[in-house]
């Protein structure tokens, strides 16, 4: 954790009401400016069902076997497949989605100020048209969802006058190649953070793939995010002094493109599998959706310099101790 001078904005029962504000307020704006409407989720899937995701594909499920059932389940790492069955169970139109509150536990985390191995999301999808499948469409989405986050500080500044957050809504539009070609020597992550630290607000398109210089930004799993159309929302958080990510989304992949990403990945036996056996025979709708963290969101909007002000989860000695002498108080 940096060293930095933490005076908390808000009093322990002030951040409690303002966590709840953040939540309602902001759960309003998303779904008005994606037409979303909001549903029950599942905590856990069978494990051999094919719809958990496995994130960059070495964090490990925490897993248990049902005896009522007869099979084992799995703690959901995020809902992008979930999301899509739904969609087409629950008979949604062309430009309808769904959100709902996510809720996971990644095992093995790295902790940090801002990663927590207890995970809180506002999980979304909605139906697109083939059309739809464009950068031009990605962007106009990621500009609606800044802006519902932008609202909702300026909600949250006028209802708690100590909180005095200014998030600029212009964002800055860049893929993870020219971001590598501006910062060529700096790591992904002390390139978000110098392209951050100018620009504010940005969205990093285009992770999963490798780069020119042989490695990817970031992992992306194979079968949910079209690599060529996905990226990630991030704010500079003043408080830290870095880049923030508070969003995972892109247009999610069609059959040619699950079928590239699965043979570059080397996971080809997972058309096999029945949701992927779904998507390539045209059964799935073409959808787009990702992931907001309600944690992040309210370190971002509510000042905080860690995510366990926000939230409960269990921590390390050291990070106790550490958090406990730079006046920051976990839940």
């Amino acid at each position: 954790m940096k060293n930095i001078d933490y005076v908390p904005k808000l009093d322990s029962y002030q951040l409690q009401k303002a966590i709840s504000f953040v939540k309602i307020a902001f759960e309003k704006r998303l779904s008005q400016a994606l037409n979303l409407k909001r549903v029950s989720a599942p905590l856990f899937v069978s494990a051999s069902s094919g719809i958990n995701d496995n994130l960059s594909g070495t964090e490990r499920p925490v897993s248990f076997d049902i005896p009522a059932v007869g099979y084992n389940a799995e703690v959901v790492h995020s809902l992008a497949k979930w999301k899509r069955l739904a969609l087409k169970k629950y008979n949604f139109k062309m430009h309808e989605g769904i959100y709902t509150d996510m809720n996971a536990i990644r095992r093995d985390e790295a902790l940090d100020e801002i990663h927590s191995i207890y995970v809180d999301q506002w999980d979304w999808e909605k139906i697109i048209d083939r059309n739809d499948r464009t950068i031009s469409y990605l962007k106009e989405t990621v500009s609606s969802i800044v802006n519902a986050i932008c609202d909702v500080s300026e909600e949250v500044c006028r209802q708690f006058p100590s909180i005095s957050l200014k998030l600029k809504r212009d964002v800055s539009f860049i893929t993870t190649q020219e971001l590598e070609d501006m910062f060529p020597s700096l790591s992904p992550e002390e390139r978000e953070n110098k392209y951050l630290e100018k620009n504010q607000t940005a969205f990093i398109m285009q992770i999963g793939d490798k780069l020119r210089s042989g490695a990817p930004h970031g992992c992306r799993a194979p079968d949910y995010d079209d690599w060529a159309l996905n990226g990630d929302i991030i704010f500079y958080d003043e408080v830290l002094g870095r880049a923030l990510e508070v969003s995972s989304m892109g247009i999610r992949v069609d059959e040619k493109s699950l079928l590239e990403q699965l043979k570059k990945s080397g996971c080809e036996e997972r058309k096999s599998l029945p949701f992927h056996k779904m998507l390539l025979s045209g059964e799935l709708p073409l959808t787009m959706g990702g992931g907001i963290g309600q944690s992040r969101i309210c370190m971002l909007l509510l000042q905080c310099a860690h995510i366990g002000e926000v939230q409960c989860s269990l921590w390390d000695e050291k990070t106790l101790k550490e958090c406990k002498e730079k006046n920051i108080h976990i839940l």
